[in-house]
Formats: structure tokens, sequence, C-alpha cells
């Protein structure tokens, strides 16, 4: 009988390693788990641009934003149209690719600068601002947070930059291991220009505590962070100035100021519509990487099709995590999503291959899943009745 009992015991091993087996390779070849590179997208929740309208299929993750700060309370006050807003985003973008991660990014370009330094500089406004963002985060369906702060200029925002996110990122692993939910991914957008080199970027926080680094130019890639840290920004937007003189429009030339705008910042669908509707020819400039045009006095520099394509390129051959667009709604008929996307995928036989593989490979592994589980039950109960006939016969015998 004790011989019997560990034939039992040996084939139910057996059997539950190799459904064990089959779960750990149906995971292993699950889409979102082979997907190496990045397409992000911001989309902001003063935008006029449905959320339903956009085509989340040519992106990995979109960053819904922007949530503010209380002036007095540091946590995430919601109004009633950015609450109906975050509160469908995440399911509303699924609708189209079910594999979408979705962010909630608090901050952004149009922040309150005073308040933002207020929450950073002491630990009680920072952790009521971190408690009520990993609530906010849960309650609409996010699966991370983005920081967007560009107005950090100073040693001392730095500073306080780099306890923050220590502080942000141990209330997520402990939020985490005290609820049946995964980790809440975390990231930051921070300024880096010619004019902020003089100051101490806090690189061993943004190493330790985000998962990556949304960067606005390229000069990040030389500062200290691994690349698969960085995602590279595409900006989906571009710059108008006023000529001194409209026959000297090379780039370069003389301008007396901003044109269209304040600061001179112009849509890239803005720009197209302006483009046909004059009749106006772009130029394409290798030297700075940049398209440009010119309609009389005013000048326009942005990027075009051909642009997206070698940054997106760029940032392959520098082995980033990827790119991020700045904004979603800015684009023109989807114009520079298509081609950022396309390049993204282009000339990686491998992945094209391995993609297809996995296609075939799930719905067999599935179904030999199924049929394992399955035999595995009827192996159970096929051992179960002859264990209990044996026991019968031998009562019987020793009777």
């Amino acid at each position: 009988m004790a011989d019997y009992s560990t034939s039992l015991l040996i084939s139910d091993a057996k059997i539950k390693m190799y459904v064990s087996y089959v779960v750990y390779i149906c995971l292993l070849l699950h889409p979102s788990l082979a997907q190496t590179w990045m397409q992000a997208g911001y989309w902001s929740s003063g935008s006029e641009f449905p959320i339903s309208d956009i085509k989340s299929a040519l992106f990995t993750h979109l960053i819904c934003a922007f949530a503010n700060l209380n002036s007095s309370s540091y946590q995430l006050p919601i109004s009633s149209d950015g609450e109906l807003n975050f509160f469908v985003f995440t399911n509303t973008v699924k609708q189209k690719n079910p594999s979408i991660t979705t962010l909630l990014s608090v901050g952004g370009e149009s922040a309150n600068r005073s308040i933002i330094v207020s929450m950073v500089s002491n630990s009680y406004h920072r952790k009521s601002c971190i408690d009520s963002s990993i609530k906010t985060a849960r309650l609409y369906g996010f699966q991370g947070l983005d920081f967007c702060w560009v107005s950090a200029n100073t040693n001392s925002d730095m500073s306080n930059m780099a306890l923050l996110f220590e502080e942000w990122r141990a209330a997520i692993d402990s939020e985490a291991r005290n609820s049946s939910q995964s980790e809440l991914i975390l990231t930051a957008t921070v300024p880096y220009s010619r004019y902020s080199q003089s100051l101490t970027y806090p690189v061993d926080s943004l190493k330790r505590n985000l998962n990556w680094l949304h960067i606005l130019v390229s000069s990040w890639i030389n500062g200290g962070l691994p690349a698969t840290k960085l995602v590279l920004g595409l900006p989906f937007y571009g710059y108008s100035w006023t000529l001194v003189d409209p026959k000297d429009n090379t780039i370069g030339a003389p301008a007396s100021g901003p044109a269209k705008s304040e600061d001179g910042v112009w849509l890239f669908k803005d720009i197209r519509n302006y483009i046909q509707r004059n009749g106006a020819n772009s130029v394409y400039n290798g030297t700075y990487v940049v398209n440009y045009c010119t309609v009389g006095k005013t000048w326009n520099g942005f990027d075009d099709v051909e642009v997206v394509k070698i940054k997106v390129s760029y940032a392959k051959e520098k082995k980033v995590l990827g790119y991020f667009v700045w904004q979603v709604p800015f684009d023109d008929n989807w114009m520079l999503s298509q081609a950022a996307s396309a390049s993204a995928n282009a000339d990686n036989p491998q992945k094209k291959g391995r993609l297809l593989l996995i296609n075939i490979l799930i719905p067999i592994v599935v179904l030999l899943l199924l049929v394992g589980a399955l035999a595995y039950y009827l192996l159970r109960v096929k051992r179960k009745r002859e264990g209990k006939t044996f026991e019968l016969e031998l009562i019987s015998i020793i009777a």
C-alpha cells in the first residue's frame, strides 16, 4: 500500500509540474510581457479632444494630465469636469487597446510653482500629496503616477525633489505590500536645458526611485542615468517668430519676437493648416534636424514626419526605453503618431517574428493548459477510486 501511495504522489507531482510549466510558458509568451519598447503619450484633461477619439493602439502607455494640488491641504482636488475625465479615461482607452498602461500626471507646466515648492519643502505636505495621489490613482483605475515639475530651477528644488521621490517610492511599496494590488508605476518629467546645467540633479534618487524619466531634450542621455531609465520626448508643436527681414529666413535669421502666440508656441495641427492655407513650402534642415517654413515675416520651426522618424531612430540607437508624445491632441490626423509608431517597429524582423509566433502559440498553449488540467483532474479521480478499491480488497484479505 505504501508503494501505491508513493506512486500516486509521484504521478500528482509530475502532473502539477507539467501544469506549472505550461502556465509559465503561457505567461512568458504574453504580448504585454514581450513588449520592450515604450510608445507613450500625454493627454490633457483641459483638452477639447475627446478621450474616445484617441487611437490608443498607437501607444503602449497613455498619461492623463494634469491633477493639481490644493494650496492648503496639498492633496489632489479634482473638479467635477476633471473627475469625469479621470473616471472614464482608463476604461475608454482600453476599449481600443486592452493592454494599454495608464498613468495620472500631477503638476504640469501651468501648475502654481509656489504651491509645488511649498509641498516638496515640508515632510507633512509631501506625505499629504503622496497619500492623496496613491488613493486617487487607485480610485480611477490608473496603473501609475507621473510628477511633472518643469519649473524646478534651484538646488533647493533638486534636494527636495530627491526627498519627494524617496518617500513616494516607499509609500508605493508599502501600499502594494498591504494590498492585493500590483505596485504602482512612478515616473517624472523634469527640466533640463542649457539654463539649468549648473543645477545638481538628484540622479541617484531618480535612478533608484523612478521606473523611468521623461526627458524633453537628448542632453539627459549623457546625464548620468542609464538609458533604460529614459524616455525621449517628441514635441507635437513648434515655434513661430516674426522675422526682421522676410528675405533673410534661414535658421538663425534675426527675429523681432514671437509670432502667433505670446511665447511663439504653435500646435503641429495648426502649423499644418497654416501651411496648407497659405500654400507654403516646408523645408527640412538636416544639420539642425528640423522643418521650417515662412509666410511673409512669419517663420515657423517644427518637427514634421521626417524629423519624428529620425528622432525615434536616434532613441533606438541610444537604447533608451522609448519615446513619449507631448501631447496627443496636438497631432494632425495622427500623422506624427503613426510615423513614430511605424519607425519604432520598423527594421525589427526579430520582434515581428516573435509577435507572430506569440499569436500562433498562445492559443495552442492555452489549449494544452486546459487539456492538462482536465487530465490532472480525471487522473486524480481515477487514482482515488483505485485507492479505495485497493483498500477494500486489502481489508477483505486481512479479514
